[in-house]
């Protein structure tokens, strides 16, 4: 072989050589991203989950992918948007943004690691055998949002204690819905307070209970933790304010959005470990082994432009309680 032949066939094959070793290395796992909720108000949480993901060493587009799959609050579609990710054999499945989304991810998987996120009690939705042992192949966090409605009610009641009556906005299609009730009913009881039901599990029945309260005679509205209502809060917030409503919802999300006082756990402290837990899974952890997460860390935002936009004064004691006070 001539020299310049020898040359150039060696230095074409070293030029071949970082191309081999690209195709050579495995392929980037997938992490399956579904929610009830939309992008467009969940962007914030995507960035706590990314955090999450960054805390266990993963960066998407660096060493992981991410397929997301989004129901927009149209529940009925999620164990479509579940199987299509189990067909694409994700290493995790993340399933987000209501009950709805990690009873969907259960039905549709008893292989792949699923990753939930939900607002009642994983043991009663049959997602897991035990907080402390989940077994099976789920784990997450729970935000037990739900249990928080009698403190919520008490609340209210300091904030505007003379209203006869208070409206209660309920989804009644959301299955820790009976339980909040009798919690709520109970706490009512012992407050002597009256209080009104107005029932919304989709966006017909939402409209006409929102229409309703501008009807009825009540001094206040309490907006029960409800993953639907979380997708619809601009609507909620808006009824309020038109009709003159005190209101308390359950996320910090609502406050900053308009809405007067909130109190809850912290949503994107929440999905951050989700993020977290999907990130050791991939490192090779079990959920079987990953203890079901609850809520640490609560916020008691009050939003002052609103209070008196309504007219209201916020009692002292209220504000020095609060975690955040939105001016």
């Amino acid at each position: 072989m001539r020299r310049r032949e020898f040359i150039k066939t060696i230095f074409g094959s070293a030029a071949m050589w970082p191309l081999l070793a690209r195709a050579q290395q495995p392929p980037m796992p997938v992490v399956g991203f579904m929610s009830g909720r939309s992008p467009d108000d969940s962007r914030h949480l995507l960035a706590a989950f990314h955090q999450g993901l960054g805390e266990a060493g993963f960066t998407e587009g660096k060493n992981v992918a991410i397929e997301y799959r989004w129901a927009l609050g149209q529940y009925d579609r999620l164990p479509a948007l579940a199987a299509d990710l189990v067909k694409q054999r994700v290493a995790v499945l993340v399933a987000v943004g209501g009950d709805p989304s990690a009873g969907a991810a259960k039905e549709a998987t008893s292989t792949i690691p699923v990753v939930f996120g939900i607002g009642g009690d994983p043991v009663k939705a049959r997602l897991v055998e035990s907080l402390a042992r989940p077994g099976g192949n789920a784990t997450g966090y729970t935000l037990l949002s739900p249990l928080l409605e009698p403190k919520r009610l008490g609340m209210l009641h300091d904030l505007v204690p003379n209203a006869s009556v208070f409206g209660v906005l309920m989804n009644a299609g959301f299955a820790p819905a009976e339980a909040q009730l009798t919690t709520l009913e109970k706490a009512a009881e012992t407050l002597a307070q009256r209080i009104e039901i107005f029932k919304a599990s989709n966006d017909t029945e939402l409209a006409a209970s929102l229409d309703l309260l501008g009807q009825r005679k009540v001094g206040a509205l309490l907006v029960m933790a409800s993953p639907y209502f979380d997708t619809r809060r601009d609507r909620i917030i808006a009824a309020a304010a038109q009709n003159k409503l005190p209101a308390i919802y359950q996320l910090r999300e609502y406050a900053a959005d308009g809405g007067l006082i909130s109190y809850g756990p912290s949503i994107t402290d929440a999905y951050r470990l989700g993020g977290a837990y999907a990130g050791q899974i991939l490192k090779g952890a079990k959920p079987a082994d990953l203890p079901v997460l609850q809520p640490t860390k609560f916020e008691f935002v009050v939003n002052l432009k609103t209070a008196k936009a309504l007219g209201l004064a916020i009692p002292a004691g209220l504000i020095s309680f609060a975690d955040e006070v939105i001016e």
